[in-house]
């Protein structure tokens, strides 16, 4: 699943420790979702979504797969 977690992140001017924190998750767990390799559970999904005053489909881009 595609995001724009880092942009955001950037553009608020907070390193991937401090969203982390602020989240209460790992800078780890930042990093795999800015590249990618991690899709949130819904819980943080919206955790995320609420800490930047977005909805979940203004930081995460669904993209289905093709069969």
């Amino acid at each position: 699943m595609k995001n724009c977690l880092e942009a955001l992140r950037k553009e608020r001017g907070i390193t991937q420790e401090e969203l982390a924190r602020d989240l209460q998750v790992t800078r780890q767990t930042i990093s795999s979702l800015e590249k990618g390799r991690y899709n949130p559970s819904i819980q943080l999904a919206f955790r995320i979504a609420r800490h930047f005053h977005r909805t979940i489909e203004e930081v995460f881009i669904f993209e289905e797969e093709e069969t």
